[in-house]
């Protein structure tokens, strides 16, 4: 079985900064791409940014020059450098980890509880 545990969100003013993190564990042997989605609330939830294990980087249009996302590969750990925050951002954010691989030969996405964000003066 494989966990995801998020942490770093809470209440910030506009134009303020917060880090995510989301940490997989669990009988993990790789994992392709981790990243972030968010849900605000009566919307859809939509893509925020994505990371291959590669490096390679993913971002919807409306945080490119605001948002970085970074992984730990050896600690299967996802970041997300949220800068320049903005009352729009503000949703809950889920991570996922794409193409887990464990040592059963299993091969799956999994996805975080969650983890608010709010953007508010």
């Amino acid at each position: 079985q494989v966990q995801l545990v998020e942490s770093g969100g809470g209440l910030v003013q506009p134009g303020g900064s917060l880090r995510l993190s989301c940490a997989a564990s669990g009988n993990i042997f790789d994992i392709f791409a981790m990243g972030w989605y968010r849900q605000a609330p009566g919307k859809q939830r939509e893509l925020v940014a994505t990371i291959a294990s590669g490096g390679s980087t993913n971002y919807t249009d409306s945080v490119k020059g605001r948002f970085t996302i970074s992984r730990d590969n050896a600690k299967n750990t996802v970041y997300l450098q949220m800068n320049s925050l903005k009352p729009e951002d503000t949703a809950v954010y889920h991570c996922i980890a794409e193409g887990v691989l464990d040592y059963y030969n299993d091969y799956r996405d999994y996805w975080g509880q969650g983890t608010q964000v709010t953007v508010s003066s």
